[in-house]
């Protein structure tokens, strides 16, 4: 796509994985409603799309996952309760969540990977231009990290993928960009390596954050199976990368991988600590909870 082209104006969010990380918390309830603080990773990924400009939200999803959809439905019963109770703020915050953006769901009838998980959006999406967000991947920024991509997108008129300076150690455990740097922050990605067990091209890790052209549906049909038998994203967006359709971005923010239960935990306490209200009483908590820890 060319620059000045087509607004992106749709979100695809994958969200039909089962949670076993979690287990035994996601045998009954979708990971992607599992709270930070008090708040469903869900809605901070639907609230980062809203606040980027996107209008629409495709939901990617799976049999049992519908109380995802629910979570964005409106609540007349609930709404009616906190208004008898005098809580008209907490009314209000509720029925927000309802109008952050347009939901639709599209359900993936097996789990044949990240690259399949997008796939099943074409019908939706058509040829446009659109975002992929995924849950696992919670991003604190000043400007949303999707719209960064956004941002790049439209300077560039190419594919974009969020990077991440990772540990040398830690590239075995995501897909791994190389390329020549264009600026201070983005990368003509020229090759792709899905979690290289040796020998990986760079340290920068592609994180869950992307903005496509609608070629990719193409690419990923044509995509045989890759790492783990499952039609890996990765391998698309090398095959967009040979063609020159493909930049990496070196997102501003601070990156939480909530889909980890040590990055869950630390985004909960990350999270706790920008509310006035919580980080009075965690401070100390946390204090005296080091000190002992030490003391052991």
């Amino acid at each position: 796509m060319e620059r000045g082209g087509r607004k992106v104006r749709k979100c695809v969010v994958p969200a039909a994985g089962l949670g076993t990380r979690f287990l035994p918390a996601t045998k009954a309830v979708p990971k992607e409603l599992l709270p930070i603080v008090d708040t469903p990773t869900l809605q901070y990924i639907v609230g980062e799309a809203a606040d980027a400009g996107i209008e629409s939200v495709i939901l990617i999803t799976a049999r049992g996952k519908g109380s995802m959809l629910d979570h964005f439905d409106l609540t007349p019963e609930l709404e009616e309760t906190l208004v008898a109770r005098g809580k008209h703020k907490e009314r209000d915050a509720i029925r927000a969540i309802s109008a952050m953006a347009s939901i639709v769901s599209v359900r993936q009838q097996e789990p044949l990977g990240l690259g399949h998980a997008v796939l099943q959006a074409k019908s939706v999406i058509n040829d446009e231009p659109f975002a992929v967000i995924l849950g696992d991947d919670i991003i604190d920024a000043e400007v949303p990290g999707i719209r960064q991509l956004i941002e790049c997108h439209e300077r560039t008129g190419k594919g974009v993928v969020a990077l991440m300076e990772v540990p040398p150690e830690e590239t075995h455990l995501y897909g791994i960009a190389a390329g020549q740097m264009l600026d201070s922050r983005t990368m003509a990605i020229d090759h792709m390596v899905e979690k290289p067990k040796a020998s990986p091209p760079s340290n920068l890790a592609v994180i869950g954050r992307y903005v496509l052209p609608g070629r990719i549906f193409e690419l990923l049909e044509n995509t045989k199976p890759g790492v783990g038998g499952e039609i890996q994203l990765t391998d698309a967006l090398a095959m967009l990368a040979a063609e020159g359709g493909l930049v990496g971005y070196c997102f501003e923010g601070k990156r939480y991988d909530a889909g980890d239960r040590l990055g869950y935990i630390k985004a909960n306490v990350a999270y706790a600590m920008k509310r006035p209200e919580l980080r009075e009483g965690l401070v100390p908590w946390l204090e005296q909870l080091i000190a002992n820890a030490k003391g052991r």
